[in-house]
């Protein structure tokens, strides 16, 4: 294993974190993308649109982390309910 490799490896989170990160991570992208678009939508593209993107997404990301937290459970047992467990 070279020594960028290694790096990688020794800075990772425990795994007991997988449902935190995924979270962060889901809301991060998720939120950025939903403010593009209801920005857009709402007030059109301007000389403020990314200003106006960033104010939502300041609001959106916090509120979108908590939400995938508290619903999370929840989907995976829709999921496990709708998807055979056949191989």
């Amino acid at each position: 294993m070279n020594h960028s490799n290694r790096w990688i490896t020794e800075r990772r989170l425990p795994k007991f974190l997988a449902p935190y990160v995924f979270a962060l991570y889901m809301a991060i992208v998720m939120s950025f993308l939903m403010s593009l678009v209801i920005t857009f939508t709402e007030f059109g593209y301007d000389s403020n649109y990314l200003r106006n993107v960033m104010s939502a997404y300041r609001v959106a990301m916090p509120a979108a982390f908590i939400c995938i937290l508290i619903v999370r459970p929840l989907v995976a047992r829709l999921v496990a309910l709708s998807v055979s467990s056949d191989v």
